[in-house]
C-alpha cells in the first residue's frame, strides 16, 4: 500500500465478484499492503441494490464478467445510487477498447488480474480523489452559503436606514389620535399600527446590528406584556379554521433580553403554525412556566404549540440549517434567526414533533436575576399652553412628525434640521422654555448648540433624542428620549424637564 497521501483510516468496499476464491485472494492482497478495510461481497443486481441501500461504502470493486451479469451494469447501478462513489475494475478480461469505455462510463480506474501489484496504489488513489472531490463540493457550497450570508448582510445595512425612516410616521402619528378621538376602537387601531410600527423599526436596527456583529441592549421584559404584543399582531394572520390560545402567564414572569427581537421570534414561531395548519385548521396555544433544570438553574420556558402536519425526522434535523424551508416562499431563515435570539441569552429551542399530530416549540430561558419590572404609565399629557420649545432633529421625517406632535398638544415648535439652522431661529424667534436636540444633528453638534445657547442666556432643560446604546456625551440634559421616539415619552420627558409633573 503506498504511503503518499493522507491516510485513509478504515474504508468499507463492496466487491462485486462470482467467485469466492477470487475474492479472498483480492482482500488477503488489499490487507497485506495495509489497507484497513472492511469488505462486503455480492455477485447479482438485486444484491448489489441491497447493500448499497445500506450503509456506505468508500469503493466498489467488481470484476467485468459475471454468471448473468456485467461489471458495466454494476457500475450503472452505483451511478444511479451515488456517481461520486469511486468504481474499479479489476479484471483479467478486460482489453483496451473495453477500458477506454469503462472509464468513459464513470468508472475510476480498471486493473489487471495478472498485474495485481497496482491493485492497492489504485484502490487508494480513487478512495482520495474521490474524497478530495467530495470536499472540494463542500467548500464550494459553504462559499455560496457565505457569499449568500454577505449579500444579505450588505442587503440589511443598506435598507436599515431607509426602512426606519419609512417607518417613523406609524410610531408617531398613531399617538396623536389619542388627541383627536376618544372612540375606543380608533384608539385601538392606533395601538396596532403603533406596536407595528415599532416592531418593524427595532427589527431593522436589530438588522444592523447584526451585520455590525454587535448585541442589542437587553431588558427586562414582562412575559404577559410579551405575550399581549404577540396576540394583538397574530389578529390579522388568523384564518377561520384556525384558533388562537393565549394561557395567560403569570404577571411577575419575567425573561432578560431584547423585547423586538423576541416578539419577533414568537411570532415567527406561531405563523409558522398557523401556516401548519392551514388545511385542517387547528389550535395554537401560547404559553409560558418557570421550571428549574437539574444543575439548579431556573428557567422560562416558552412553549408554541400547534395541531398541524408536523414533521418526519429529516425535516428536523434541518430545522435550523440556513435557507432550509418546506414552503414555496420561504426563505429559510426564520427559525435560524430564533436560534440566534435564545442562544445569545444562554438559552435553548427544543422541538418536539410527530407527522401528522403536530409541533412543538419550546424557548428554555435563564430566569433573569431582577426582582422588579417596571413598566410603562399611561397618561393623560397636559396642554403645553403655549411653551417655546426648540426642536434639533436632521431626520427631516421625524422632525416634521414630532414638530406636528408638540403642536398640537399646545406647544410652540420651533423647528431646526441642524445646529447652524438653530441657531438662527434662536436669533430670529428668540430663546426657548426648552430645547429637544438630537444627538446626530449636522454643521455642529448638539454640545456647541447648547454651549451658544448658554452664552445667549439660555437656561431652560435640555431633552436629548438618543441612540439606545449611546451614553452620555458631555453636556448638561434634565432628560433623554430613546430612538425610535415615540410620542408619549417625549411629552412625559418634556412636562418633566419643565417641572409640569413631577
Amino acid at each position: 500500500m503506498p504511503h503518499s497521501g493522507a491516510p485513509l483510516g478504515r474504508v468499507r468496499i463492496l466487491l462485486v465478484e462470482d467467485s469466492e476464491l477470487d475474492a479472498e485472494l483480492l482482500i488477503e492482497q488489499l490487507l497485506e499492503a495495509g489497507l484497513d478495510a472492511e469488505f462486503l461481497r455480492v455477485d447479482g443486481a438485486e444484491d448489489m441494490r441491497a447493500a448499497l441501500a445500506g450503509d456506505p461504502f468508500d469503493l466498489v470493486l467488481s470484476d467485468m464478467e459475471l454468471p448473468g451479469f456485467s461489471g458495466y451494469q454494476a457500475l450503472e447501478i452505483l451511478r444511479e445510487h451515488d456517481p461520486r462513489l469511486p468504481f474499479v475494475f479489476f479484471s483479467g478480461t478486460i482489453g483496451e477498447e473495453a477500458a477506454v469505455r469503462a472509464l468513459q462510463q464513470g468508472a475510476s480506474d480498471y486493473v489487471l488480474k495478472h498485474t495485481p501489484a497496482r491493485l492497492p496504489s489504485a484502490v487508494a488513489r480513487a478512495i482520495r480523489e474521490a474524497r478530495t472531490e467530495r470536499e472540494r463540493e463542500h467548500a464550494e457550497k459553504e462559499l455560496m452559503r457565505s457569499q449568500r450570508l454577505d449579500c444579505l448582510a450588505m442587503l440589511a445595512a443598506g435598507l436599515s436606514h431607509d426602512l426606519r425612516n419609512i417607518l417613523q410616521p406609524l410610531l408617531i402619528v398613531p399617538d396623536l389620535l389619542s388627541t383627536y378621538s376618544d372612540d375606543p376602537k380608533i384608539l385601538r387601531l392606533g395601538a396596532v399600527i403603533s406596536e407595528s410600527g415599532k416592531r418593524g423599526h427595532e427589527m431593522a436596527d436589530s438588522m444592523l446590528s447584526f451585520v455590525r456583529g454587535s448585541r442589542k441592549a437587553s431588558e427586562t421584559i414582562s412575559v404577559a406584556a410579551l405575550f399581549s404584543a404577540v396576540q394583538l399582531l397574530l389578529q390579522g394572520s388568523l384564518s377561520r379554521q384556525v384558533r388562537l390560545v393565549v394561557e395567560p402567564p403569570p404577571e411577575d414572569l419575567l425573561i432578560e433580553g431584547n423585547y423586538t427581537e423576541f416578539q419577533q421570534c414568537l411570532i415567527n414561531l406561531c405563523l409558522n403554525g398557523i401556516q401548519a395548519m392551514a388545511e385542517r385548521g387547528g389550535q395554537l396555544t401560547l404559553s409560558a412556566m418557570s421550571t428549574v433544570a437539574d444543575d439548579g438553574q431556573e428557567y422560562v420556558v416558552l412553549r408554541v404549540s400547534d395541531e398541524g402536519t408536523g414533521m418526519d425526522e429529516a425535516t428536523r434535523g434541518q430545522l435550523f440549517t440556513p435557507f432550509f424551508t418546506t414552503k414555496a416562499s420561504g426563505t429559510g431563515l426564520g427559525l435560524m434567526s430564533c436560534k440566534r435570539i435564545v442562544e445569545s441569552v444562554r438559552g435553548r429551542i427544543e422541538v418536539r414533533s410527530t407527522l401528522g399530530s403536530g409541533t412543538v416549540f419550546e424557548l428554555h430561558l435563564p430566569a433573569p436575576v431582577a426582582d422588579e419590572w417596571v413598566g410603562g404609565e399611561d397618561a393623560a399629557f397636559l396642554d403645553g399652553g403655549g411653551r417655546r420649545i426648540l426642536l434639533v432633529d436632521g431626520d427631516a421625517t421625524r422632525l416634521s412628525l414630532l414638530g406636528n406632535a408638540l403642536a398640537a398638544q399646545g406647544y410652540d415648535p420651533v423647528m431646526a434640521p441642524d445646529g447652524a439652522n438653530a441657531l438662527q431661529q434662536i436669533a430670529r424667534n428668540g430663546l426657548p422654555a426648552l430645547s429637544v436636540i438630537d444627538d446626530d444633528i449636522l454643521l455642529l453638534s448638539a454640545a456647541d448648540v447648547l454651549a451658544v445657547l448658554k452664552e445667549a442666556g439660555f437656561e431652560g432643560p435640555v431633552v436629548r433624542l438618543r441612540e439606545p446604546d449611546r451614553q452620555a456625551d458631555g453636556h448638561d440634559c434634565a432628560a433623554s428620549v430613546v430612538k425610535p421616539v415615540q410620542v408619549q415619552a417625549l411629552f412625559g420627558a418634556i412636562e418633566h424637564a419643565l417641572g409640569l409633573r413631577a
